[in-house]
């Protein structure tokens, strides 16, 4: 079954998607929301596409490697928008960057057939 199979994957994305939802939460609690709007538009994003992907790939669908190619690149442009927000302490940027950066490199590897 594809979803046995591609269970690193799954869980790449899954983790991806909470880490995001958390992380855009988390920016409308800091002082300046203003400054974090990209942030948190591209956190919503990614959490989007993260669980529409995982539902391509679980059900082993031939199209899942498109939705891939699509989520690696959100994935490190969100990465790349919270790791600017880490460097001041945002804990919470840290880690949606760390799951933004591993996710990309499982859609990279794609699935298992």
């Amino acid at each position: 079954m594809a979803h046995e199979q591609n269970k690193q994957l799954l869980d790449a994305l899954s983790n991806c998607a909470a880490e995001c939802n958390h992380c855009a939460a988390a920016c409308l609690d800091e002082q300046d929301v203003k400054m974090l709007a990209r942030c948190i538009k591209l956190d919503i994003d990614c959490a989007e596409i993260c669980m529409l992907t995982a539902s391509y790939v679980a059900r082993g669908s031939e199209h899942a490697q498109h939705l891939l190619d699509e989520c690696a690149e959100i994935c490190d442009a969100c990465a790349e928008e919270c790791e600017k927000h880490a460097q001041m302490g945002m804990e919470h940027c840290k880690r949606c960057a760390e799951a933004c950066r591993d996710c990309a490199e499982a859609c990279r590897s794609g699935v298992t057939a």
